[in-house]
């Protein structure tokens, strides 16, 4: 597995220390999940269910789109 180095700030890397023991984690367990959220390909965890009926203005309104279009055929 590969393993990533970066450099932070003392105080940032103390909020980091309390997260990761509060989580009962180590730094490095910690590191990996946000790394690997931040990292995830689709929809955050939750998202549709925060999203799905959350509209609260006036209705959405599609006009009629007329006729297709003819067109040659190839």
């Amino acid at each position: 597995m590969p393993q990533l180095h970066c450099y932070v700030a003392e105080d940032v890397a103390e909020v980091i220390r309390g997260r990761a023991r509060a989580r009962g984690l180590s730094v490095s367990q910690y590191l990996a999940q946000l790394a690997e959220q931040d990292a995830a390909i689709g929809w955050p965890p939750g998202y549709f269910e925060n999203v799905i009926g959350g509209w609260a203005g006036d209705p959405l309104l599609r006009p009629p789109q007329g006729e297709y279009d003819e067109r040659e055929q190839l």
